[in-house]
């Protein structure tokens, strides 16, 4: 059977305006596609997409299991069905633009196709289904790659208001973090799908009556230059509108003396913007009634004009008036922008709330100001995080398949004593496992167990650091609860493991034995069921789901253990920091993390580069806040995120949003209120402003007169970006937990400040800083090392160790403000050449530009200051209940040769003793014991 197709006749619209004929037509024999085994193929379609699409369905269904576990479905939904809606949006209308740009060329090009052209022979039917095939494979792309802008659609539609005002246009804040970004992104999709559009159709046109026009001697038929003309005008159209946008983001230029809007963006880039964009309007009428004229010259003409003047008013004007008339007279010009850019960056980082006072220091400190910071002085830290963690590595590690991360810094109090301690989770490792089964990674080891607690100024007389929680079972020297030791979800988990089978899990070793426990929580995804088996046997790639005899209808898979991991899950719009800490509450261990709600476009405020746990890599931002604490339960994996900052607008609109997520600061239970801390992360990001942005005046920041620089150590030791510490800050406060970090002028080693932020009660978030005059002498971190390594002794010392094939490693230096003071403090460990487990050998204090070092801390503040009068007050408090003391460093020995030998003996049968039972302690301090009787035996007999 044949079908026949005629070609009517059209009118052609050439250079001179006149009608052409086109080449002569005949009738077009067509053959039809045959039909047959067309349900083969659709059953063959349709398998393929069900094989490709169900592990991407149980990927969703065990998502929503994960979300449902943590009574979160609200949240699972809230994020999915946006991203849906903006996703079939989104195809939608860019299907019915393609759709209908791409139709109207097929049929324009149909009408105008010479019956001898090599295209003649194909069918319409064959076109219309291309066209409709390349929309809709067009819009599928594009409305895949809006689905990521889920959420600055949410934050349109929820956006809370800022209260401040930009210097320029007068519009709130909430406008360029919120409404901006959608209008940007609504210009910018739409000009990409005319675009689109345009490259299309003209495409079309090229291929198919590129020939035909050739013959006709450039001629253009009329109604493809009538679509075409359409759509340039358009996209002119839109084209104007993001000029007019971009008029808003002048306020991030980085082209003046500081961030935001200069001079010359306000009286050459603005002025230009806004003639360009009446042009652009008036290019875009001027399309329109080119199709009128009937003569392609006219819109040619008018798009080149445009072209001209965006290279006169945004290249040439704006480079003119920073040359000649910004640059001669900078600072009157930009004064009131870096006045705009000063007052805009405090706010976005929060630095408004800074407290300053000024300090005139004495030079050294002294036992009646030591005497009035004594809960400073019992609190002075000794243990570096570094050291301290290789030590508990050795000491308590205990088995090869545990480990130690890092080692946070916390407070308690003990039987009304604050005492400041560092903690550190025992977490299973399961790479270390010595037989890494299937069964022994998911079945048998499912978690780590307790923690190790030590005081910051406590050392035992081997040089190692005294424990307060140690061993396994946990054995706890001070007046705490810990009854869920079990840590199931930490820093290290990274893998799913499954509870309550048929097997019960190992829990801690124990002897000949291990002691074993089922788990008795409610974390975790019900997977009893042989579906939910296949499901996530499907998703892990791992068969063995599938055909293990383990499971029982109780059985669960614990999925997403990893602290930051699984709060990313549930709110991955945060910005968390990177160190999550370890918290005992009401006998169980719970992780506190802080999240920080962050946006890089605040106008006027400095960007900054910053990297965090939560994302991978360095990005800008120039807004940020502490808005959120997090908790996350080590036993259950149970999460709760509080508002701890109620003021900020991102985490007011958040909260809108996720209503469901949020609590507010009031409910978290006041226990663990006590350990919540100013984050480090936002510390430093402040710190790093503030040393450019405490200059308030416009011509000292100008000149950069004042800029500070932070201690970041000598080779060797770490970075000491900021430290915690125990600390009197006011007079009418007693001691509190607080973060700080001293300041030093740019190219200098005196000190000029320091800077605290509060983690205390009522005080919480304040930020104080405490300013030193530039015509006196502070003795900076970096000066009192050079001393420490000019101090003849000290410098002899470390020789005579190092020759001797040990690593002395050194401490931080800790800046511990007095009153008005200042003292150094220093600890310093050896650790020999045949092993990794470092001692505490001396401890180095300065005040005034003197050093000294000694043994003891007590010990050297006598050598520094001379003998006190009676200050018992200051002796180091003992462990709480008393059990373990700190030791002498160097034990007297009395006796003769006989009796030295026999003390030796007896020391060193208690250190066999002592390793037999797993006291790693005492087998430090009997072996100790022996080295010094030894030495002591060796001076006798000489």
């Amino acid at each position: 059977m044949t079908k026949f197709y005629k070609f009517p006749e059209e009118k052609w619209f050439g250079n001179n305006g006149e009608n052409e004929e086109p080449t002569s037509r005949r009738e077009i024999k067509f053959p039809v596609f045959p039909k047959g085994k067309k349900f083969l193929w659709i059953l063959v379609a349709c398998v393929v997409l069900v094989f490709l699409a169900f592990p991407s369905l149980a990927n969703f269904y065990i998502d929503y299991l994960w979300f449902d576990a943590q009574n979160q479905t609200a949240v699972f939904w809230t994020m999915l069905i946006p991203k849906w809606i903006l996703f079939g949006v989104a195809t939608l209308l860019s299907f019915v633009l393609l759709f209908f740009n791409f139709r109207i060329a097929r049929h324009n090009t149909l009408k105008l196709l010479p019956p001898d052209s090599p295209f003649g022979n194909i069918p319409q039917k064959l076109t219309s289904t291309a066209v409709l095939i390349g929309a809709g494979a067009f819009a599928l792309i594009n409305g895949a790659s809006t689905q990521k802008h889920w959420d600055m659609i949410l934050r349109f539609l929820n956006s809370a208001p800022f209260g401040n005002i930009d210097p320029i246009f007068g519009k709130d804040i909430s406008f360029y973090i919120y409404r901006l970004p959608f209008w940007s992104f609504a210009q910018e999709w739409g000009l990409g799908i005319l675009i689109l559009s345009l490259i299309g159709s003209a495409a079309l046109y090229a291929f198919v009556i590129a020939p035909l026009v050739a013959e006709h001697r450039g001629a253009v038929p009329k109604a493809v230059f009538k679509h075409l003309s359409l759509l340039v005008a358009a996209i002119a159209l839109l084209w104007a509108v993001g000029f007019w946008l971009d008029r808003f983001n002048l306020l991030y230029s980085p082209r003046g003396v500081a961030f935001g809007a200069s001079y010359t963006d306000i009286h050459a880039d603005l002025l230009a913007l806004n003639l360009m964009t009446g042009l652009t309007l008036l290019v875009s009428v001027l399309l329109i009634v080119g199709i009128y004229k009937s003569t392609w010259k006219f819109s040619a003409i008018t798009l080149g004009f445009l072209v001209l003047a965006s290279v006169i008013l945004r290249g040439i004007y704006p480079g003119i008036i920073q040359k000649y008339v910004v640059e001669p007279n900078e600072f009157d010009k930009e004064r009131p922008y870096i006045e705009h850019n000063i007052e805009a960056t405090l706010q976005a980082y929060d630095l408004k709330k800074v407290k300053t006072v000024s300090m005139l220091p004495e030079s050294e400190v002294t036992w009646e100001k030591l005497e009035m910071n004594k809960g400073t002085m019992q609190n002075v830290r000794l243990w570096d995080s570094r050291p301290l963690l290789r030590s508990f590595k050795q000491l308590q590690e205990i088995r090869s398949y545990y480990d130690f991360i890092d080692v946070d810094i916390d407070r308690y109090r003990f039987n009304g004593q604050y005492r400041q301690v560092m903690i550190a989770a025992r977490e299973l490792d399961l790479k270390r496992l010595q037989n890494p089964t299937w069964v022994n990674q998911h079945v048998e080891f499912t978690h780590g167990y307790g923690l190790v607690m030590n005081p910051v100024n406590e050392v035992s007389s081997s040089g190692l650091p005294i424990l307060w929680i140690e061993n396994l079972p946990p054995r706890i020297h001070i007046p705490v609860e810990l009854e869920r030791p079990q840590i199931y979800y930490g820093e290290k988990p990274d893998s799913y493991v499954f509870v309550n089978t048929t097997e019960k899990e190992f829990d801690y070793p124990m002897g000949n034995s291990n002691a074993r426990t089922t788990y008795e929580g409610t974390g975790g995804v019900s997977i009893g069921s042989f579906f939910r088996r296949m499901l996530f046997a499907m998703k892990y790639g791992d068969s063995k789901i599938l055909f293990t005899t383990f499971f029982t209808p109780e059985s669960r898979i614990l999925l997403y253990r990893n602290v930051q991991q699984r709060l990313h899950r549930l709110a991955p719009f945060l910005l968390y920091d990177s160190d999550p800490y370890l918290v005992i509450h009401n006998g169980r261990l719970v992780w506190i993390q802080d999240a920080y709600t962050i946006s890089d476009r605040y106008p006027y405020s400095e960007p900054i580069s910053v990297s965090a746990g939560s994302r991978k890599g360095y990005f800008r931002i120039n807004y940020i806040r502490n808005s959120v604490k997090a908790t996350v339960d080590a036993y259950d994996g149970t999460v709760q995120f509080f508002i701890a900052d109620k003021a900020d607008p991102l985490i007011q609109t958040w909260d809108k949003i996720f209503p469901s997520l949020f609590k507010p600061m009031e409910e978290m239970s006041p226990n663990l209120r006590e350990h919540i801390r100013y984050p480090k992360d936002i510390f430093s990001v402040q710190s790093e402003i503030l040393k450019t942005y405490h200059m308030l005046d416009p011509n000292t920041f100008y000149n950069k007169e004042d800029v500070w620089q932070t201690y970041r150590g000598s080779e060797g030791t770490e970075q000491l970006a900021a430290h915690y510490m125990i600390m009197k800050l006011e007079d009418t406060h007693p001691a509190e937990f607080a973060l700080i970090t001293p300041f030093m002028p740019i190219g200098r080693d005196n000190m000029i400040a320091w800077m605290a932020g509060r983690c205390d009660g009522d005080s919480y978030g304040e930020v104080l800083v405490y300013t030193f005059p530039k015509q006196k002498l502070i003795y900076g971190p970096a000066q009192v090392e050079a001393l420490t390594n000019q101090h003849p002794e000290i410098s002899a010392q470390l020789s005579l160790w190092s020759q001797r094939g040990s690593d002395v490693i050194k401490g931080n230096i800790m800046v511990i403000p007095i009153e008005d003071a200042v003292l150094y403090v220093q600890p310093l460990y050896l650790k020999a050449e045949n092993s990794d487990l470092p001692e505490l050998k001396r401890v180095i204090v300065s005040t005034g530009g003197r050093v000294v070092w000694d043994e003891r801390l007590d010990n050297a503040l006598e050598k520094l200051l001379g003998k006190p009068t009676t200050l018992p007050s200051l002796r180091v408090p003992t462990t709480p209940e008393g059990e373990k003391e700190e030791k002498s460093v160097i034990p007297s020995y009395d006796g003769n040769i006989k009796e030295l030998v026999q003390q030796a003996q007896d020391a060193w049968s208690k250190a066999q003793d002592a390793l037999r039972e797993g006291n790693w302690n005492q087998y430090g301090e009997m072996m100790q014991r022996v080295e010094s009787i030894l030495q002591h035996l060796g001076n006798v007999t000489q």
